[in-house]
């Protein structure tokens, strides 16, 4: 039964928290996968259309549309990739300012979740959230998803426990 509590609890937090960071993020950018996308490109720029779209789990098409509208905005733009046959997306100043108010509303937002946590218990979940993520992380494409609205600059590769098991799953491989 305290397993089956645990649970419960665990899905009434995740459900608070992403219905508190889709309010945000949705009065911020309009929603749908815009602020995945700008996040995902501040953080890995020159990425292909394909690419992103499996990172954000979209059909092509969809991508495309998304990236018409980003660019539309003047928050994308498109240049020539390495291969010279594909396209690489990159943040504007704009997008990139964009970006930055993502995170700092989603920060706020997560900040909310954790106040009520002494400085002890903070950095126990911490190590917690680590173990869990680690093994959330299946492959790279996954790894990508977990971490599409993340602050990289906070939690960078060396101290990332999604990338530090993507790392080992492709050293075992």
């Amino acid at each position: 039964m305290d397993e089956e509590r645990s649970l419960n609890l665990l899905g009434a937090l995740a459900l608070s928290i992403v219905d508190a960071l889709n309010a945000v993020v949705t009065a911020n950018t309009g929603g749908g996968e815009t602020p995945a996308a700008l996040v995902t490109l501040g953080a890995e720029p020159g990425l292909s259309i394909n690419e992103l779209r499996q990172i954000l789990n979209l059909s092509h098409p969809g991508t495309v549309r998304l990236i018409d509208r980003l660019e539309t905005q003047g928050l994308v733009e498109r240049r020539a990739g390495t291969d010279g046959r594909t396209l690489a997306l990159f943040l504007t100043e704009a997008g990139f300012e964009r970006r930055r108010a993502i995170l700092a509303e989603r920060r706020q937002q997560l900040q909310v979740a954790v106040q009520s946590l002494s400085a002890a218990e903070r950095k126990q979940l911490t190590k917690l959230l680590e173990k869990m993520l680690a093994a959330m992380t299946t492959d790279e494409l996954r790894a990508y998803a977990i971490c599409r609205l993340c602050e990289e600059e906070v939690c960078p590769g060396d101290r990332c426990p999604v990338e530090q098991q993507y790392c080992r799953l492709v050293e075992s491989d």
